[in-house]
């Protein structure tokens, strides 16, 4: 059996990549001499030559076109045994918490346990719900939590994300607003409404997503009162003291009962997201990713 050498395997998928070994030697922080020497021992110890150097970077051979094929589904098999086994001295093999806002996920987050329970052999799927996204950051960062649901943008770079639906935007009126009575609206005819904050907010990139800030002919939205709950921010609404914005499956369960719902036409629309930290496990989540996809028909490669 050929003494197959990980790091030595990952320097050249990073020269093989780049077809530079400069800048696979900044890409994986080593110098240009470590790089050179890792890929030398790697092609001593298979016994074939693997790329060749030019005026402008390096060639790969035949052969080495077929390691760089091959050699990162083996970087990347190692990586989801690693995650396991790390995992397992976790006591977390066969589980993958979720955490879920019932107003955003409630509609399809039973039938993605079930789905992946069926598609992984052994694996417990926990479903934990809060109220409101920060809870689910929170719960992300403790580690209680894998991955969460959560419209973007995050405004947060210590989480990965892949986006698996898109959702087009809605505003909640009071049943006397002049507005109430059409079928839908723009955000030009919202300019003078004050926008109501409940405390749901992620970060200022995400508050001026869902305030729609700035509008499409570049002036401020303007800021409502801040509130604790998106109910007290409901009541607001049905009193005159202002509107909100929010993704269409919101209105699903906060229907139109003191409030009316209008789609806002020409607002961005909520892209939903599978949200996650470096220490989940990662085979599961492209899994989940794959699943929650098919089961809400977005199949398209949305970016992570």
């Amino acid at each position: 059996m050929i003494d197959l050498d990980i790091r030595q395997l990952q320097s050249f998928l990073a020269v093989a990549a780049e077809l530079n070994i400069t800048r696979a030697s900044a890409r994986l922080h080593l110098s240009q001499q470590t790089v050179s020497t890792q890929i030398q021992q790697l092609e001593r110890a298979i016994g074939v030559t693997l790329l060749v150097r030019t005026s402008r970077g390096v060639l790969l051979t035949p052969a080495g076109e077929e390691l760089a094929r091959g050699g990162n589904a083996v970087v990347a098999d190692l990586g989801d045994l690693t995650d396991r086994v790390r995992a397992a001295d976790r006591g977390r093999l066969g589980r993958l918490r979720l955490a879920c806002c019932p107003y955003a996920t409630a509609l399809f987050a039973t039938e993605v346990a079930d789905a992946m329970e069926a598609a992984v052999p052994g694996l417990e799927v926990e479903l934990t719900t809060v109220h409101t996204p920060p809870e689910e950051r929170a719960l992300l960062l403790s580690g209680e939590v894998d991955a969460a649901f959560i419209w973007l943008p995050l405004g947060d770079d210590r989480f990965q994300h892949a986006a698996v639906r898109s959702d087009p935007r809605m505003v909640a009126l009071s049943p006397k607003h002049p507005l109430a009575q059409q079928e839908s609206v723009t955000l030009a005819e919202l300019t003078d409404e004050p926008v109501l904050r409940p405390d749901i907010y992620l970060s200022e990139q995400n508050l001026c997503h869902w305030l729609a800030d700035p509008r499409p002919d570049g002036t401020p939205a303007l800021r409502g009162s801040v509130v604790d709950k998106v109910e007290d921010a409901l009541i607001m609404v049905a009193r005159g003291k202002g509107v909100w914005l929010a993704p269409e499956p919101l209105t699903r369960w906060i229907p139109g009962t003191a409030v009316v719902w209008r789609p806002v036409v020409d607002a961005p629309a909520s892209d939903l997201a599978i949200v996650w930290t470096d220490s989940a496990p990662q085979h599961l989540i492209a899994r989940l990713i794959a699943e929650v996809r098919a089961i809400i028909g977005n199949t398209e490669a949305a970016p992570v």
